[in-house]
């Protein structure tokens, strides 16, 4: 009888040991080895992009032009970015499409983790970035970081006159000339919900009340806030340094301040990779977060239009963008402002009445 016992548990070992194989790597699993062997004959990989097309789409068809792997790119829009692309991947939970997502702002990312769409991945590639932008079980990793900031009209508005705070957007004599992009998506969404996150509900539910009251236009994206500005519809507005500097190439009369440098602190975005849960090619995926990962992407990153902040050290820094040490960041719980993002959009709903 013991015999026949031994015999069972020995099977029953084996099954699970072939099904674990057959089924993949759970989610928590890890996978920390830089894979240097050459991509299989007409492998692919599929990837789910948030951060604006004309920065990220250079980056990916270097890759693939280098590897031989065929990149299949899904890129979000204007108006919903990243809630678009995190909505996308929560509906194909069960039967994922995508193997990677690239996220422009840090909110969307945690969503996803919370709900089981990612898969733990630490890159080697991300030896040099700063523990506080990777997450510590290994979901998520950020670079190339960029800032929320008030843009303002040169032609209208003098430098020593421009707002300094995101609380200065409240006063009176800017009413009717603040725009802001909706803040149920993309980086405003973070930005709401990490202030909701640091404030706590009673003043940030004042900030957005006063800023109503003060007849702040809700526009449907960054880049919109940024064009109303340029040409004098708005004097002030709040969008993302990317956007900003795109004006000032163009010679537009723009300039930017780095909001509540001593008080709050700035919003710092980090860009955000991750693996997806049980994805079609998680081995092409791998390879695809250890390239994104690398300096030389934070290198192309900071020095193109996007002026995207490196995250690692020995990475020359982007022009028009002051160093991350001549200011204050805002000291965020990722994590926390990640839990709080569909209260606040119910909350500014009211509020706003969006």
């Amino acid at each position: 009888m013991k015999r026949i016992i031994e015999y069972r548990t020995l099977f029953w070992l084996l099954g699970v040991s072939l099904l674990s194989f057959a089924c993949g790597s759970p989610p928590g699993t890890e996978n920390t080895t830089l894979n240097n062997s050459a991509p299989k004959p007409n492998a692919e990989v599929t990837i789910y992009v948030s951060t604006d097309r004309v920065f990220s789409e250079p980056i990916l068809r270097d890759y693939e032009a280098s590897t031989g792997v065929r990149v299949n790119v899904v890129y979000d829009t204007e108006e919903t970015k990243s809630t678009g692309l995190a909505n996308k991947l929560l509906a194909e939970k069960n039967r994922p499409q995508a193997d990677v997502f690239w996220s422009n702002e840090p909110v969307r990312t945690l969503v996803l983790k919370k709900n089981g769409v990612l898969a733990a991945y630490r890159s080697p590639q991300a030896e040099g970035i700063p523990a506080n932008f990777k997450d510590p079980e290994g979901f998520w990793t950020g670079f190339s970081a960029r800032s929320r900031v008030i843009v303002y009209n040169t032609d209208l508005v003098k430098p020593d006159e421009a707002p300094k705070s995101i609380f200065d957007l409240t006063d009176p004599k800017w009413k009717g000339q603040v725009a802001i992009a909706d803040p149920r998506f993309g980086s405003t969404s973070f930005h709401v919900a990490a202030l909701y996150a640091e404030l706590g509900d009673e003043k940030a539910d004042d900030f957005f009340r006063k800023l109503k009251a003060n007849e702040v236009k809700i526009v449907p994206g960054n880049s919109v806030v940024r064009d109303m500005v340029a040409r004098g519809e708005v004097k002030v507005g709040l969008t993302d340094t990317d956007d900003v500097n795109v004006a000032l190439e163009d010679k537009q009369p723009v300039s930017m301040v780095f909001p509540d440098r001593d008080r709050l602190g700035v919003p710092i975005m980090p860009n955000m990779v991750s693996l997806i849960n049980n994805a079609p090619h998680p081995e092409e995926g791998k390879r695809l977060i250890d390239h994104l990962l690398s300096a030389e992407v934070e290198r192309k990153l900071a020095q193109s239009e996007a002026v995207q902040i490196p995250l690692r050290e020995g990475v020359e820094p982007p022009k028009n963008i002051p160093p991350l040490s001549s200011f204050k960041p805002m000291t965020l719980d990722y994590g926390k402002a990640a839990d709080r993002v569909e209260d606040v959009t119910r909350r500014l709903q009211d509020i706003l009445g969006l």
